[in-house]
């Protein structure tokens, strides 16, 4: 088959197609989906409040 005799490589040859098949398939389908996560401003200055204490102390 191909002049490949051993079933492992042959395994991995077709896993490393599927593999990248999929990453295309998963690539098409997020293309433009928006996935950012916006945090809450409460959230945000609460951190900086908590990291500005935390820098006065060093």
């Amino acid at each position: 088959m191909l002049g490949i005799e051993d079933g492992w490589v042959v395994l991995a040859y077709l896993l490393c197609i599927v593999s990248a098949l999929l990453c295309l398939v998963w690539g098409a389908l997020k293309w433009n989906v928006d996935d950012t996560v916006e945090e809450p401003e409460e959230e945000i200055r609460q951190w900086a409040e908590e990291e500005d204490r935390v820098e006065e102390e060093l």
